[in-house]
């Protein structure tokens, strides 16, 4: 077993695949993992995979968008151990046409991924600075550089955090914090992204694809691990994957 870090790594928007790997590669490294979503029941699995490889999980409900409870979960990781390494990792992703986008979609959407963004870094900074360390990072889409159809809401929340993240990583990467936006821009190995590719090109569209054509969410995690590791004398401040295969 990892050696137990006095250390926390908090991932706000720990779903079941690209927050749950983050979740498990840094408890496997052997920080404290406070992991956080809408429903805390939804968190049990994830909390049990964490255990049974011999690392600890807290976890908490939480919504994005309010303030309150950003800051409370962030006091209760710091409260755990040192805080360390921060994760937005809210998602939000939508599809739309311009004239069925509601005021309220629209809204809702930039609240969960670019406003709770906001909170997160600003919370987050408000804990590490005066150590003078820490990670925050920020999980961004292709929507976060180029807008598509039907992705107003979407491309717009996504594009407004990454513009967020690198104000960020400019006042903060001074003062000793890494922050660092990533862009995935790949279809990832979910059972939402299996479901789309099988309504758009059929029922065996999955069994022709070339194998590692989605990405793996432990791949993506394995990114958010080598970023946090890297000495600041070679800071990355924004990192984009894909697969082999995925045109761009």
């Amino acid at each position: 077993m990892t050696q137990a870090r006095n250390a926390t790594a908090a991932v706000i928007g720990a779903g079941d695949y690209i927050g749950a790997a983050i979740a498990r590669r840094f408890a496997a490294e052997g920080y404290v993992v406070v992991a956080g979503r809408r429903s805390e029941d939804k968190l049990a699995p994830l909390k049990a995979a964490i255990e049974a490889e011999g690392g600890r999980c807290v976890t908490r409900a939480l919504d994005a968008r309010k303030e309150d409870d950003i800051a409370g979960f962030l006091d209760a990781a710091e409260a755990v151990a040192p805080l360390e390494v921060v994760v937005f990792n809210v998602g939000a992703n939508v599809r739309f046409p311009l004239l069925e986008t509601t005021e309220r979609v629209f809204r809702k959407v930039w609240e969960m991924a670019c406003y709770g963004g906001f909170l997160t870094g600003r919370e987050a900074a408000r804990i590490m600075l005066p150590r003078g360390r820490g990670s925050i990072f920020f999980t961004g889409a292709t929507a976060s550089v180029r807008g598509g159809s039907g992705y107003a809401a979407f491309a717009s929340a996504k594009a407004g955090l990454r513009m967020m993240a690198q104000s960020m990583a400019r006042e903060l990467g001074p003062k000793g914090l890494h922050v660092a936006h990533l862009v995935i821009d790949a279809g990832v190995d979910t059972a939402f992204v299996r479901d789309r590719i099988r309504a758009a090109r059929g029922a065996d569209a999955l069994e022709s694809m070339p194998e590692d054509t989605l990405m793996n969410p432990a791949s993506i995690a394995e990114a958010y691990w080598s970023l946090h590791t890297q000495t600041r004398d070679g800071w990355t401040h924004e990192l984009d994957l894909r697969p082999y295969a995925e045109t761009w």
